[in-house]
């Protein structure tokens, strides 16, 4: 039993930890910290925009705007909240632990206990005291103690501006005319979709989610920061003569909120939220199939196992998770989780359409060009890790009068208390592929590997897009994957 104990691995594994750890967090979270860590540019180029806003955009390569600097610098320190402090731990047992005996082990070490996971053996408590956390070291039936790191949607949020556009025609997104117009017999009928996110505005007129739901925030599933309702309009927006049309008209959207009003969650949440895929995705009608994942944080493969195991566990059922790259051009989607795991299928951002050009001195910003904020990265076939494939995750891009910068135009889509706007991000290029996996497997396609080596053979202008993006912080990857198209 010693040798056993010697050879346990915890991510934590002295009670000094603990307090250095309390300690690194308050260094953290200062907002010292946070104004030398971010990029002041980090936030244009994150910004999910309204219907009525664009994007202040990302800078022409060799050009520079102070008074757009000094504005972006402000908006950063005001993002201090995001420092990356874990909101308490998870807890790993040995395999086939009983969720009784977990629960008694948090209970005898006085740690209180959030939930209690049948998808993987664990279970997710709040922050722990010193006394607590050498107690649960000592049970011999924990093998692992990680930080329950806070995970975001990808990108920050503006308030909304303008009311929102209620037409009574119905519109086909750019987006959806890019990847390809669904169609009877090719519009998602019968395929469960997932939407892990900040919930869904239930009443709105051009979606239809089903009744049955999760919510890592208590009674409601309703969405209350207006993310998860756009990306839903996009995969799922009826075919009903109003506002839009998603990808796949027809598929059922099921609520899976995980992220608050203010964009944020965490590890805990998300496997809470893929716990609740796994107990009842062959249960509902129509079944779980598929998931959007459109959220994220910078991190690496192993550094949260039980996360790694909830989204491996439902690998193994055949369920398909998309999951936005990220939108940081400066990083690799390796650097990213749960994009850079190699059980779902991480997709980058492009343009849809043409972009308006008021500088004489450049070239239009052209479809099909990779987005100024997307993260990227060179997909390996043997480590199956890196960019699946890109989809639409602006409209257009635009170059102003000055030559100096670009600002983009977003996808339009159903928006929280009924109507439309835009936004842009990777968060709105994933669900038009999730869109298209419901289209393949109405039509029969089933099995990750084979889903995604169609997506990848089957995708449009492979070879030549994504195009280079103009901008700074924009590196090619190597690869040029092309654009995701429906069957």
């Amino acid at each position: 039993m010693a040798g056993t104990r010697k050879n346990r691995s915890f991510f934590l594994t002295r009670s000094g930890l603990v307090l250095l750890l309390l300690k690194s967090a308050r260094h953290y979270a200062s907002p010292n910290y946070t104004k030398k860590k971010l990029n002041p540019v980090h936030f244009s180029r994150q910004v999910h925009m309204e219907k009525s806003q664009r994007s202040a955009g990302r800078f022409l390569r060799g050009r520079l705007s102070t008074a757009v600097i000094t504005v972006l610098a402000l908006l950063t320190f005001a993002l201090a909240a995001n420092a990356q402090v874990p909101t308490g731990f998870i807890v790993m047992f040995q395999p086939g632990t009983a969720e009784a005996a977990r629960a008694d082990s948090a209970q005898r070490a006085g740690a209180v206990m959030r939930f209690n996971y049948s998808i993987v053996d664990a279970i997710a408590v709040t922050a722990l005291d010193a006394n607590a956390f050498a107690i649960l070291q000592q049970d011999r039936s924990v093998i692992a103690i990680i930080p329950d790191w806070p995970i975001y949607g990808d990108g920050a949020q503006l308030p909304s501006i303008g009311p929102a556009a209620t037409g009574s025609t119905q519109t086909i997104p750019a987006g959806v005319k890019r990847v390809g117009v669904p169609r009877r017999g090719s519009n998602g009928n019968g395929i469960g979709v997932a939407i892990v996110d900040t919930g869904i505005n239930f009443t709105h007129r051009d979606l239809a989610p089903a009744n049955r739901w999760f919510s890592a925030f208590g009674t409601s599933c309703e969405d209350d920061n207006g993310h998860g309702t756009h990306v839903t309009g996009i995969v799922a927006a009826l075919d009903n003569s109003v506002d839009v049309v998603g990808v796949a008209p027809s598929a059922k959207p099921y609520c899976v909120k995980v992220l608050n009003s203010t964009f944020t969650g965490s590890d805990s949440n998300l496997i809470a939220g893929l716990d609740w895929i796994f107990r009842n995705h062959a249960i509902v009608s129509p079944r779980i199939r598929a998931v959007n994942m459109s959220l994220g944080r910078n991190g690496t493969l192993n550094d949260d196992p039980a996360l790694r195991a909830a989204v491996r566990k439902l690998y193994n059922l055949g369920i398909v998770m998309l999951v936005a790259a990220g939108n940081d051009p400066s990083l690799e989607v390796s650097q990213r989780v749960p994009a850079g795991y190699p059980e779902v299928l991480a997709i980058a951002a492009t343009t849809a359409v043409d972009g308006q050009n008021s500088c004489l001195l450049a070239s239009p910003i052209r479809a099909d060009t990779a987005t100024y904020f997307t993260t990227d990265g060179r997909y390996n076939p043997n480590k199956r890790i890196g960019i699946t494939i890109s989809a639409p995750g602006d409209e257009e891009e635009d170059i102003d009068i000055l030559c100096s910068m670009v600002s983009a135009l977003g996808i339009l889509s159903t928006r929280a208390g009924g109507g439309t706007e835009r936004r842009s991000g990777t968060s709105m290029a994933t669900p038009h592929v999730t869109g298209i996996v419901a289209r393949l497997m109405q039509s029969g396609m089933s099995g990750v590997e084979n889903i995604r080596g169609f997506i990848r053979s089957s995708a449009d202008r492979i070879g030549i897009a994504p195009l280079d993006s103009p901008t700074t912080g924009y590196s090619f990857d190597g690869e040029r994957e092309g654009i995701a198209r429906a069957p």
